[in-house]
């Protein structure tokens, strides 16, 4: 026999995600390569397949996973994209695939700069979800309630659950991820721990959400554009707006909005009316009226962008960091949720794979990280809706006000220049950062303006006019 002592075993590696949706699948995906066990707590019952999921009224509203957090998801989760595609979602190029009018005219239809992933929320949250519970170092735990962390203001060392049964108990973890979305009870959970509340920001512009899915006329049923008309922020009245959206099945998912005072109604006898009547142009309504209704409309308030600044606290404790909604949370219209998840998904995963699992400091910087995709996103989002009445308490500061100009004369341009168009669906598909519209040259193109007379009316091809009975 040997007389050599056994080798040391290494300690197991665990991590508790907090939330089973699409932020908390991604983070656990991304953990799991450091991880020995990812445990995902989920206070509901998950799906089984791509079907309505409790207390995620959102799921029923449009969605966008723009090419930015696509190739997020493909990265944390490889061949994704191709198994939406064969459940029948659509990959529609960006701005060739949209027939769109901005607050300064309809969008010329250029040659595809990037792109959006199109499908309803439900089959996008199943096919992750089934991909990511498929890694054998990935178990979910359902039915069960996070109360706390567990811990002190340096380190989490897990979490207070409390399961199925009623019973309370502690889950130790080397690494704790809040993804539990808007009703997040981090600031609560910190101040706990003896830690001050992050600063917060909130922009609520009242916004009301209407959401219905149609079967589409037949000849429509394929390679149909997004159909999309905004609001104009600063119009001085409340904005109206509404967007179709081609997801899987021959269906369109079609939601309608409106702020304070311009509200959509819940009453399906309305809905056609809206948008035809409310909206800024009456395309939508037109087209409506040649689709069959498949489901009542759904209708929602829970539309308010709120920030967390977590990463500005002068202490942050080890071994804790927070993603997804929890951290901020947008204005759904813009459809940048999804992919801003996945980005901070990828963006955890590159901070540990550079600084190591339990390395000092380590959440610090996750959580540094993670602002980078959740800023970009923000700054699009509130830079809409700061200037509707009310959205804030003080209204919009003055870098909102000459950022806001800054853009409204970007979107002009773009009009009538592709180059300038595609500079801007850089920045809105996150695929590259803001500063990128500073660039001299975009300067230059800005000052002169749209190099082409703007459009008279939505440029749908006579195909698509025809297939939709219009």
């Amino acid at each position: 026999m040997s007389d050599r002592p056994a080798p040391a075993r290494r300690p197991v590696r665990s991590a508790v995600v907090l939330g089973g949706s699409h932020a908390g699948m991604l983070a656990a995906r991304a953990l799991a390569e450091f991880a020995d066990v990812v445990t995902v707590v989920e206070r509901d019952v998950l799906p089984a397949g791509p079907e309505r999921r409790k207390n995620l009224p959102q799921a029923q509203h449009v969605h966008t996973l723009w090419s930015g957090g696509a190739r997020a998801v493909e990265d944390l989760v490889p061949g994704t994209t191709e198994l939406l595609l064969a459940a029948g979602a659509h990959r529609l190029a960006v701005t060739t695939d949209m027939v769109a009018l901005s607050p300064k005219g309809w969008y010329r239809r250029w040659p595809e700069s990037h792109y959006m992933i199109l499908c309803s929320r439900d089959l996008l949250d199943a096919t992750v979800r089934a991909q990511v519970l498929d890694d054998d170092r990935i178990e979910l735990i359902e039915r069960t309630e996070a109360l706390g962390l567990d811990g002190t203001s340096a380190a989490v060392t897990g979490v207070r659950l409390r399961g199925r049964d009623g019973a309370e108990h502690t889950h130790a973890a080397d690494l704790v991820v809040d993804a539990t979305g808007r009703a997040s009870r981090t600031p609560h959970w910190l101040r706990a721990l003896g830690l001050p509340p992050p600063a917060r920001r909130e922009v609520d512009s009242g916004l009301a959400y209407a959401s219905r899915i149609y079967r589409a006329p037949e000849r429509a049923r394929q390679g149909y554009p997004v159909v999309n008309v905004q609001a104009d922020p600063r119009a001085g009245v409340p904005g109206r707006a509404g967007v179709l959206l081609p997801i899987e099945g021959g269906r369109w998912l079609v939601t309608l909005s409106g702020t304070t005072g311009g509200e959509p109604s819940a009453d399906n006898d309305d809905f056609v009316r809206f948008a035809r009547e409310e909206l800024r142009h009456p395309i939508l309504g037109e087209l409506l009226a040649h689709a069959e209704p498949l489901t009542d409309v759904v209708f929602t308030r829970t539309t308010a962008n709120r920030r967390h600044s977590y990463e500005r606290l002068p202490a942050w404790p080890e071994n804790f960091t927070v993603l997804g909604d929890a951290l901020a949370a947008y204005n759904p219209i813009y459809g940048h949720g999804m992919s801003v998840a996945a980005q901070s998904a990828v963006a955890l995963r590159e901070v540990i794979r550079r600084q190591g699992w339990g390395s000092p400091g380590l959440a610090r910087r996750i959580q540094k990280a993670v602002a980078g995709p959740v800023n970009a996103a923000w700054d699009l989002a509130t830079g809409q809706d700061v200037f509707y009445p009310g959205a804030t308490r003080t209204g919009p500061t003055l870098r909102e006000r000459i950022v806001a100009a800054y853009v409204d004369r970007l979107v002009h341009t773009a009009m009538g220049n592709g180059r300038i168009a595609r500079r801007l669906t850089d920045v809105t598909s996150l695929q590259r950062g803001g500063h990128i519209l500073l660039a001299p040259s975009v300067l230059l193109a800005a000052a002169i303006g749209p190099l082409k007379p703007p459009l008279t009316g939505p440029p749908l091809t006579a195909g698509e006019r025809g297939a939709a009975g219009r």
